[in-house]
């Protein structure tokens, strides 16, 4: 359910108080949502990442990347980079992307964007860490998928 969706049917006039945040599991959908607009390219070379929603980083994360607050963090991307990428070794974890709704959701309330933008952004942005690109080669995927 998109975050369209998960507001009642609305009419001029009606409250616009009960319109609520997306669950987690909204939130998914719209993550995937997300990566289907991304380029095909893109998406096949990312296929193997796993990509999580989480509430909030976890505190071990947070002191690690030296946080000064859950809100500072949007999204995480762990593993090996595909430009460090050499025979994957026994117990290694596989690569992952976390998207952190509740932050991502304060950044929307602030910023004018869709809520699906600001996915888009933070995935393309946490993909990126993967691929080892540019901060130029991640806006113009962000245009592409826009």
């Amino acid at each position: 359910m998109s975050a369209r969706e998960s507001r009642p049917e609305s009419h001029p006039g009606d409250d616009l108080l009960a319109w609520k945040a997306p669950a987690l599991e909204e939130f998914e959908r719209l993550a995937e949502e997300a990566f289907a607009r991304l380029p095909r390219a893109f998406r096949d070379l990312a296929a193997n990442v796993i990509v999580r929603i989480d509430d909030w980083p976890d505190e071990e994360t947070l002191d690690e990347l030296e946080a000064e607050s859950a809100y500072d963090l949007l999204g995480l991307f762990r593993g090996i980079g595909l430009a460090e990428a050499g025979e994957p070794m026994s117990g290694q974890f596989p690569n992952m992307i976390w998207l952190y709704r509740r932050p991502i959701l304060d950044y929307w309330a602030e910023h004018d964007e869709t809520l699906g933008a600001v996915i888009a952004h933070v995935l393309i942005h946490e993909i990126g860490h993967h691929f080892g690109l540019s901060d130029e080669d991640m806006e113009a995927l962000e245009a592409q998928a826009g």
